[in-house]
């Protein structure tokens, strides 16, 4: 059944240290955001500094899309393996030494090897932010904590649209792009000083056996009873433990169902356009008669609404739950990106309109599955395989992200409008999915879900 519900333990309180240990790991989230979109600002300099061609700059700015796609895909083991923790510190080093590096890079070739740091960063941290969040987390309070995360990737990318704006006006085009990469580094060093002293997961310590270390990091964080709850992390260890031994890969049978959620939200997520959104908004607006300098002002309004209903979402995700949000949220992006289909295929389109089905769907958006994904993609795997099933979503989430990124313009110059109405047409998609098939995951402990019978 797709609306199966989960007896919850005692929830206890939210403490303090359980709100700065999150919000400590999701600055992973904040560079996330700030390392994704900061390029978007540097592709004229870049194309002029280095004598690109069109090709070789839409490939400098698909090599972080490249390597996002690659540490997708090869964070699950390590955080598995070392514990989350130790892939957080190297997410961070890597953070640091990216920025610096792209920022003084004297050759192409030498750019590119940076950028794809980044681009490794970004993808291991898609991946292990929202595990480690939600293994600190009590089941009451772990989806605003996790959503955490997706709070900074939205505010991240409205300060890199904002760090842009201002270094363009204080600096000329020839160095301005270098300030634009090299002030991330302020908040990468942040990020590494804070994972220093961030605690190691206590689900990921049960499961490599050490009881005694996890107990004590609950303690420290205030859950209500730590001992009854390492007690029943132990008990749900040793049963994944059986059932991992008997399916021992991911892509098995037991595995299943937890699987195809994991891919299905993540090929939804970037099927309704928001990168096409984010990556070409200034272009979108200037085809429906903005101005330029009015094209840019508008993006920034994007990254603003986005910003304002993620912290929404914050504080509606526990209460509704990710399911509710997410049929909500596919209803009404699909009917803004109808409108702005629209005006498009009108014989004059209306720039206001087009910029009010835009913040629609942007709001929208923010309150729905931009805040849901991470947070379900981090619960539904049992604990042997979180992290490689977390890798798997963020995997498929990156390739449909590269694949929209870079298809957007062909299919926006041939189909027009239209190109809207397919991503409309993909969240009522979404719609049925979630409505038939999408469990709720609300308020259960990551140990009593058995998402396998849930789906009966």
């Amino acid at each position: 059944m797709s609306n199966t519900h989960f007896a919850s333990p005692a929830q206890g309180r939210l403490t303090a240290i359980m709100i700065l240990t999150a919000a400590g790991a999701a600055l992973g989230g904040l560079l996330f955001g700030l390392d994704t979109a900061v390029i978007s600002g540097t592709t004229s300099a870049l194309q002029e500094r280095f004598a690109l061609s069109d090709a070789q700059l839409g490939f400098t700015v698909a090599s972080a899309l490249i390597g996002t796609i690659v540490g997708s895909l090869v964070a699950g083991w390590p955080s598995d393996r070392f514990g989350r923790k130790a892939v957080l510190l190297s997410v961070a080093i890597a953070y640091v030494v990216s920025s610096l590096g792209s920022a003084l890079a004297e050759s192409w070739a030498v750019f590119l090897a940076f950028r794809l740091l980044a681009g490794l960063a970004i993808g291991a941290a898609s991946v292990i932010t929202p595990i480690y969040i939600a293994e600190v987390s009590p089941a009451h309070v772990r989806g605003r904590l996790v959503a955490l995360n997706q709070l900074n990737i939205v505010f991240g990318i409205l300060l890199a649209f904002i760090s842009n704006y201002v270094i363009a006006g204080l600096f000329p085009p020839d160095t301005a792009w270098r300030w634009m990469f090299g002030i991330v580094t302020l908040p990468s060093a942040l990020f590494l000083m804070v994972t220093l002293v961030l605690p190691e997961s206590p689900r990921w310590l049960v499961a490599a056996g050490r009881d005694a270390r996890a107990l004590t990091v609950m303690e420290r964080l205030g859950f209500a009873d730590p001992a009854s709850d390492v007690r029943r992390m132990r008990e749900a260890a040793a049963r994944e433990l059986d059932a991992t031994r008997a399916q021992p890969r991911l892509f098995s049978r037991a595995h299943s169902f937890p699987v195809a959620c994991a891919i299905a939200i993540a090929m939804f997520n970037q099927l309704s356009g928001i990168n096409a959104l984010l990556y070409y908004a200034p272009h979108i607006f200037e085809l429906s008669g903005a101005a330029a300098d009015g094209a840019l002002l508008q993006s920034i309004a994007i990254g603003g609404t986005n910003l304002v209903f993620t912290v929404a979402a914050l504080f509606l995700i526990d209460h509704f739950g990710r399911r509710p949000l997410l049929l909500f949220g596919s209803i009404a992006t699909a009917a803004a990106l109808f409108v702005v289909a629209w005006q498009f295929e009108s014989a004059r389109p209306d720039g206001t309109i087009v910029l009010i089905g835009l913040l629609g769907f942007i709001a929208a958006f923010a309150l729905s599955q931009g805040a849901v994904i991470w947070v379900f993609i981090s619960e539904i795997f049992p604990s042997a395989v979180r992290g490689k099933g977390q890798a798997l979503g963020s995997t498929v989430h990156w390739v449909m992200a590269a694949a929209i990124t870079w298809a957007f313009p062909v299919f926006a110059t041939r189909l027009g409008g239209w190109v809207f109405a397919f991503f409309g047409a993909m969240m009522l998609l979404q719609f049925l999915w979630a409505w038939k098939k999408m469990p709720e995951t609300n308020g259960i402990a990551l140990e009593d879900m058995n998402l396998q019978k849930a789906s009966r």
